[in-house]
């Protein structure tokens, strides 16, 4: 028995063609069903009258295609991605042929090409993009050796567009964290707008992930500065879910750090002065063109205080002597006309990214002077200050037996700059 190898195509040809010979249909309608010229249905079924069903096999299955590149220029090129560019994409590794190596190509035949050969992995579709620009970013933060061995690793903050996969800002920091992330949308804030809504992931800046947890607000710092600006934070349920920012995650990780290594940059200072070079190049060669031309970011108004929006905000209690804590450091309220009557009432200490640290009641900035119990007490600061002098000295007794670290419900510092928690 002879095996023949047949596509669906030939397959559903040769049953029309059995129907016309059974006098079931015409010519003319097989003409339209398969769909071809009548001439093409008599040469058909001349040629399988004559060699049957084998006869109406492509005679051009498995030989090269008349118009496929000589096989000594895809081994010329194969051998220059992997000896140069084995870790580069396909479009990458296709622009840089054209530029270094004077070959021009297609990308699709670069992508089959490194396949074939195992140097690309094909990667499955994305879902369908939202309509408008702003109507919903991906943000996340991607930890990886952006500078390789030429400086430590560190975190890309990642803004896209889920409309367009149009890069909207790109931020190197020392690690993913609440201040990191208040600096760098404050960024994209002034620079765009407000968009509809963020989507992340459910990293601890975005979600209180701690289980049964029932005190507060239910909402993280970043989270009540968003609700402050009416931005909607949607978090998703799997990496998988926000995979247009997972996407860009990987390019970036295989274009950036390519284009970082050439430019000879190994600091996050000169990084992101790269990056907006960077971001125009990259949208120029994959934005899409979204479905509506309709922009959705919102203006900043005037009501929109940033600098009180983006500060790590928590409430405490003023004492009788005029006293709070706020990360292990004591505050004394300087006396006047109004702390004098904030004994036992709440006020808001709000901790900015710069650094700056300020606490107010109704909106009204308090004066205040800082005592940090992690420091050496200086003895003669004791004496000279009278109303503190018998709690400095109690706490100059008992300073090494105390836990000098600062509190676990404070902010981390990373991403911070000096402050008087935090020296550097």
């Amino acid at each position: 028995m002879t095996v023949i190898a047949m596509s669906r195509a030939e397959i559903a040809r040769v049953h029309v063609l059995r129907d016309v010979v059974a006098e079931r249909i015409t010519v003319r309608e097989a003409a339209q069903l398969l769909p071809i010229p009548q001439r093409q249905v008599f040469r058909w079924l001349k040629a399988d009258h004559a060699g049957g069903p084998a006869a109406l096999v492509s005679s051009r299955r498995g030989k090269p295609s008349n118009r496929s590149y000589p096989a000594a220029l895809r081994s010329e090129v194969l051998a220059l991605i992997t000896a140069t560019d084995a870790d580069f994409g396909p479009t990458l590794a296709c622009e840089k042929l054209a530029g270094r190596h004077g070959i021009a190509l297609g990308v699709e035949t670069i992508r089959r090409w490194m396949i074939a050969a195992g140097l690309w992995q094909d990667r499955h579709q994305p879902r369908y993009r939202r309509d408008c620009v702003g109507e919903l970013i991906q943000i996340d933060g991607s930890e990886h050796d952006w500078f390789e061995d030429r400086g430590p690793p560190c975190t890309l903050l990642v803004y896209i567009d889920d409309a367009t996969s149009r890069l909207m800002h790109l931020k190197f920091v020392e690690t993913e964290s609440t201040f990191a992330y208040f600096r760098s949308t404050r960024e994209y804030l002034e620079a765009y707008g407000k968009p509809v809504a963020f989507y992340s992931d459910k990293h601890a800046t975005f979600r209180i992930n701690k289980v049964g947890a029932t005190g507060g607000d239910g909402m993280t710092q970043f989270g009540r500065a968003l609700h402050q600006l009416d931005i909607d934070i949607i978090c998703a349920i799997a990496p998988q879910a926000k995979g247009r920012v997972e996407r860009a995650n990987g390019t970036l990780q295989d274009r950036l750090v390519k284009e970082l290594r050439l430019a000879g940059i190994s600091t996050l200072e000169a990084g992101n002065a790269f990056l907006p070079a960077f971001i125009a190049d990259f949208n120029r060669r994959f934005a899409k063109a979204p479905y509506s031309d309709k922009d959705l970011h919102r203006p900043l108004s005037k009501d929109d205080e940033l600098d009180d929006v983006f500060a790590w905000r928590e409430e405490r209690t003023v004492s009788r002597s005029l006293t709070l804590q706020y990360d292990q450091v004591l505050f004394i309220l300087e006396p006047n006309a109004i702390t004098l009557s904030l004994a036992r009432q709440r006020v808001i200490v709000y901790d900015y990214p710069d650094g700056r640290l300020a606490i107010k009641h109704k909106g009204l900035e308090l004066p205040y002077r800082p005592f940090d119990r992690r420091q050496q007490v200086d003895q003669a600061a004791i004496v000279e200050n009278k109303r503190l002098g018998p709690v400095l000295a109690y706490i100059a007794e008992r300073q090494k037996e105390l836990d000098m670290s600062r509190s676990r419900k404070a902010p981390r510092r990373r991403g911070q700059a000096k402050s008087l928690f935090k020296v550097g």
